[in-house]
């Protein structure tokens, strides 16, 4: 019951209430009230966060805890303070005092008249000036009040201390478990990406093999020749030499294939933009069709190719209507230093192409080969080469011809224009159809010794050409050797 709580009490040493709504004590005569507000003034000054590190409503709670269990045991407030602790309190808990709201008090009840009466003179005290009031009035009082607070501060802390070390554990765990998954996550992708690596590899692998075994079908026979001519006495060395050749030989007929590819695409890229272009303009609808047409055609070629590749062979493009022309296998090989003291010692294996000038070599079919051979290399600097074949004239017959003739171009172009007037209306279209098998680009024969064959296309006559027309200072000497085989 709140008459029974708050009581009667006498009137000596109540506190007064100031017109700041703040608070003196004094414990009996008023005598003592010229000291009052210097207590309070002290109290004000007095900062509880700064002190204790904690909130007003923290503090209070703290204070009331103390107060209700240590009131009688660990201090004794005097009457005065007890009253005004407990005036503090009801102002707290219940707002200021309203005596239509409370019940009324007895005459005799002498601590509920005084609580009542110490309530009243806190006004309209707000909420927490009168928690601030109850801690420093109950601070000043006990002296145990604040090693109280510093122990539950210490508390405090140390539970915020093991709530951080939690949160930083968990916070560690979780980053550590994310980290084992993206490990994870890249340990599976490089293992996927490994596997497909391995299975790219076996299928290359396995297209090579194919591709191999098919193109050394076609030049078992001339590798085995042209090692035998090279090492007569060691099949070690043969072996060696022939799978040098083979591996070579695939490179190059890749490097063909893919520039076939290349010219192919680009062909029908031509075809289609000059189709294009004289065609009407198509309706949507058309346009629609036709791109679905040509969409079904090139997955019906691609499913063709696929079920029914093309043998391993190349081809020399030429001009339509012209004998189909395989392509030469060509490769070099490091012993250069060999190759050129052999050459030097026969003097017809030894040219000199002067500066600006092109040499062919002209070599015949024989009637008893089916593949042409041939080496070079050169001392100090490069030289152009390149390998044409020269179909017989069928107007004229067939003429003889000298293995191994050199012809100067130079020499050609010194004719007067009369004379090549003369010439040309004389032959005419009987001039002998030539097709190129190696085009000319310079090689690094001072670096490595060249070398090549191809296959017959049928009878006429090869045509070397070793090209030195870039050179305007320097004349180049060129080691050959060209040779036929069955």
């Amino acid at each position: 019951m709140a008459a029974e709580e708050l009581g009667a009490a006498g009137s000596n040493g109540l506190g007064q209430v100031s017109e700041n709504n703040t608070t003196t004590e004094f414990p009996a005569a008023g005598s003592e009230n010229e000291k009052a507000p210097d207590k309070d003034e002290d109290q004000k000054e007095w900062d509880l966060e700064r002190n204790w590190g904690f909130s007003l409503e923290e503090i209070f709670g703290l204070a009331l805890k103390f107060f209700k269990e240590m009131n009688g045991k660990a201090f004794n407030p005097t009457y005065e303070e007890n009253l005004r602790l407990v005036a503090l309190h009801k102002q707290v808990s219940l707002g200021p005092y309203n005596p239509d709201a409370c019940p009324e008090v007895g005459f005799f009840d002498v601590l509920g008249n005084d609580r009542r009466k110490e309530w009243a003179r806190l006004g309209s005290m707000a909420k927490e000036d009168a928690m601030e009031d109850f801690v420093k009035l109950l601070n000043s009082c006990c002296s145990l009040f604040s090693p109280y607070v510093t122990s539950h501060k210490i508390e405090k802390e140390e539970q915020e201390r093991r709530l951080r070390e939690e949160e930083e554990r968990l916070r560690a765990e979780r980053e550590e478990q994310e980290r084992q998954k993206q490990e994870e996550e890249r340990h599976r992708r490089e293992e996927e990406e490994r596997r497909k690596q391995g299975a790219d590899r076996l299928i290359v692998m396995e297209q090579k093999q194919q591709i191999m075994a098919a193109l050394n079908a076609q030049t078992a026979v001339q590798f085995q020749q042209y090692a035998q001519r090279h090492f007569p006495d060691s099949p070690e060395q043969q072996q060696l030499l022939i799978q040098q050749l083979q591996e070579q030989h695939y490179q190059q007929y890749i490097q063909q294939a893919y520039q076939v590819q290349q010219k192919a695409l680009q062909r029908q890229q031509d075809s289609a933009i000059s189709q294009t272009a004289q065609l009407p303009p198509p309706h949507s609808n058309d346009l629609v069709s036709v791109k679905n047409t040509s969409s079904q055609s090139d997955s019906s070629q691609s499913q063709e190719h696929e079920a029914n590749p093309e043998p391993c062979h190349l081809f020399i493009d030429g001009k339509p209507g012209d004998v189909a022309i395989l392509a030469p296998s060509m490769w070099t090989r490091p012993q250069i230093k060999e190759f050129k003291e052999k050459m030097a010692q026969d003097a017809e294996s030894m040219i000199t192409v002067g500066r600006g000038e092109v040499l062919t070599v002209r070599v015949p079919t024989h009637e008893d080969g089916t593949y042409l051979f041939w080496e070079f290399a050169t001392d100090h600097y490069d030289i152009g080469f390149g390998l044409y074949f020269e179909w017989p004239n069928t107007a004229k017959g067939t003429s003889s011809e000298k293995t191994g003739e050199i012809v100067s171009e130079n020499q050609e172009t010194d004719q007067t224009e009369e004379e090549k007037e003369n010439s040309e209306s004389q032959t005419g279209s009987n001039l002998p159809h030539v097709n190129e098998v190696v085009p000319i680009f310079r090689r690094d024969s001072h670096e490595e010794v060249y070398a090549g064959s191809h296959q017959y296309p049928g009878h006429g006559v090869y045509l070397l050409k070793f090209d030195n027309s870039y050179s305007l200072w320097r004349s180049k000497v060129v080691y050959y050797r060209v040779y036929y085989t069955k």
